[in-house]
């Protein structure tokens, strides 16, 4: 990837995951409405209180994007984060935006890991 590309799809993240954190913040509950009955069940805490520490966290992981520090953590945690997002909210309008945002977050990580974690790089 090239660097231009590279600061693109960083800030491009970062700019989406604090965002998405600002409107969470200013209407959880419209937000929770996307937790499935079932993940509810699930949870410890009141859905409006589950949003409101997504919030949190999307603002923790664009922060760290914008301020390129720990991408390739803020990156992982940010895949990770939209994995859930697609396992509680089911297929709704918005699924095509978060599986292009799960996307780049794995091709950040992808980028940005300690070359000695988790998969080895093989020279073609």
């Amino acid at each position: 990837m090239s660097k231009t590309a590279f600061h693109i799809l960083r800030v491009g993240l970062a700019i989406t995951f604090l965002w998405i954190g600002i409107l969470i913040l200013k209407q959880p509950e419209a937000w929770a409405s996307y937790i499935a009955p079932w993940a509810a069940g699930l949870l410890p805490v009141s859905p409006v209180e589950a949003m409101q520490g997504t919030a949190v966290l999307d603002l923790a992981i664009g922060l760290l994007l914008l301020t390129d520090t720990w991408v390739w953590l803020a990156a992982l945690i940010g895949a990770l984060h939209l994995i859930t997002v697609l396992a509680v909210s089911g297929i709704t309008d918005i699924t095509v935006r978060d599986i292009a945002i799960f996307a780049g977050a794995v091709a950040l990580f992808v980028e940005t890991r300690p070359k000695n974690l988790l998969i080895k790089q093989k020279t073609i």
